[in-house]
């Protein structure tokens, strides 16, 4: 098992920056990769990011390359979306999630463990 516990979602004005942080506990995390996800009211979840957790190689969907980055702590266990240049779009809840597939990683189903969540409201 592993336990996921995102924090650091807000209100932000348009052009703002919020970072997240999601915490992971439970195992070792050296075989997973740990993706961001996010849905919007009466939308799909969508895939923002991923970051595999031996050797740090990230991915990103297209509507946020160039904005966010995806970072892990390997002594705090923890991963951190930082978010720039926020849009009115972003706003979403912001979902952290752990796989332990090397492929398909843009796709939800992938992922074993998730996280509960935090809003994140861009204000225009």
């Amino acid at each position: 098992q592993v336990q996921l516990v995102e924090s650091g979602g807000g209100l932000v004005q348009a052009g703002g920056s919020l970072r997240l942080s999601c915490a992971a506990s439970g195992r070792t995390l050296s075989r997973y990769t740990l993706g961001w996800f996010r849905q919007a009211p009466g939308k799909e979840r969508d895939f923002v990011g991923a970051i595999r957790w031996t050797g740090g190689i990230t991915y990103y969907a297209d509507s946020v390359k160039g904005r966010f980055t995806i970072s892990r702590d390997n002594a705090k266990n923890t991963v951190y979306l930082q978010m720039n240049s926020l849009k009115p779009e972003d706003t979403a809840v912001y979902y952290c999630a752990a796989s332990i597939s090397a492929s398909a990683l843009d796709y939800g189903l992938v992922y074993n463990y998730w996280g509960q969540g935090t809003q994140v409201t861009v204000s225009s």
